[in-house]
């Protein structure tokens, strides 16, 4: 179930924010049609088969964040320009990839417990505070819906918040002008204060994510810990924008039916290297019925001026200005590459890693028990007396 709250975000726009709960359960534990199954929020024992998490020691030696924006200059250092959500794996991932998870943890940072110290009630479920905030932020071309499976794990134990962000989902489309970096953040800050979240944990996926950053860099008062999910700190550059403006307009609407949507960027998308359905599903939600076919609920021309404000800059001065505890999880053929990602962990001050294995950039819908194995660690250490 989700219940929608208005706010009011920068310049007057409209935000629809949903809060999420389980969704009620008959005597044998079955759902409503079309809900998921999702699991309470409990400390992970033992690691899941596929997508698995185990502990590890100290990152390993990566590039500075000077010498990876010289290799950047100099074509040195490989920058994706694939659209972030493709869920292409970069080769040299896959020649490395080992056989588990890693989570580490920068040396700085506040060592994270194993189980809980916690009470535990009779029902198994770690017993945080209830008034605990969460806000999960989406990436670009996203919407709310996208944290449900997530939001409602985690809504036993926090309130857990999801936000339209402008330009997405049912919040308000504002002009294309009106989709800046500062006008993203602004609005992340209002939905924590006027929701009364603060001090809050953000979880944010792709853009998502850097508005999460941005807002701990900006306003340490109002967030107490942080989760990045596969969003660079590189910039990407112009060649990068010219791969998305291209990529939409291979784009096929109007799709004739959603099963056409799923299929499409499920498996006919040209930069999908294998069929791939949880990225169908996160088109199809993003799409609406319109007279001749289904189309995105977003003008793609939003969507690019959106990622103009952010895509040819670095962003690795605002990590070092985030003072509460971060996690940087990336898929393990996601578009953030080992080395950029811990080398994030090592530019914010109190960072942690994690990766998830057969999960592409779509992490949290691609593998969403591994993705909750992964942050749950977290989690508890954030949440810690």
């Amino acid at each position: 179930m989700a219940r929608r709250i208005d706010v009011t975000g920068a310049g007057g726009v409209r935000l629809a924010a949903w809060e999420f709960a389980e969704p009620p359960k008959d005597g044998h534990g079955a759902v409503g049609e079309g809900e998921e199954a999702d699991k309470p929020f409990v400390p992970a024992q033992e690691p899941v088969e596929r997508g698995r998490v185990e502990r590890a020691g100290p990152v390993e030696p990566a590039q500075s964040a000077s010498s990876m924006r010289s290799a950047q200059a100099t074509g040195r250092q490989r920058l994706s320009a694939v659209p972030e959500h493709s869920g292409r794996a970069e080769e040299a991932e896959r020649a490395a990839r080992p056989a588990h998870s890693a989570v580490s943890e920068h040396p700085g940072a506040r060592e994270s417990s194993g189980p809980s110290e916690h009470p535990v009630p009779a029902d198994g479920r770690t017993a945080f505070p209830r008034a605990t905030g969460v806000l999960l932020l989406h990436g670009l071309m996203g919407r709310a819906s996208h944290w449900a499976g997530t939001a409602r794990w985690l809504s036993g134990r926090y309130r857990a918040v999801a936000l339209d962000q402008r330009g997405h989902g049912q919040s308000d489309k504002p002009p294309s002008s009106a989709l800046t970096r500062e006008a993203y953040v602004e609005d992340a800050e209002a939905a924590v204060e006027q929701l009364g979240l603060g001090p809050v944990l953000v979880i944010g996926h792709g853009m998502g994510a850097l508005t999460g950053w941005q807002l701990a860099a900006r306003r340490p008062d109002l967030v107490r810990g942080l989760v990045i999910c596969d969003m660079r700190a590189s910039a990407l550059g112009a060649a990068s924008q010219r791969e998305w403006e291209e990529w939409f307009r291979t784009w096929p609407v109007p799709f004739a039916t959603l099963a056409d949507v799923r299929r499409w960027f499920g498996e006919d998308d040209p930069w999908v290297d294998r069929p791939n359905p949880a990225r169908g599903e996160f088109y199809a939600e993003v799409m609406h019925e319109c007279p001749d076919g289904w189309r995105p609920v977003f003008e793609p021309a939003d969507m690019l001026a959106s990622r103009e404000t952010w895509v040819y800059d670095a962003h690795w001065e605002e990590l070092t200005q985030v003072r509460c505890p971060a996690l940087v999880v990336r898929g393990l053929d996601g578009e953030l590459g080992r080395a950029e990602a811990q080398e994030m962990v090592r530019v914010l001050p109190r960072g942690q890693y994690a990766e998830v294995v057969d999960a592409g950039h779509l992490v949290h819908c691609d593998q969403p028990e591994a993705w909750r194995t992964a942050i749950t660690p977290f989690l508890e250490s954030v949440l810690s007396p």
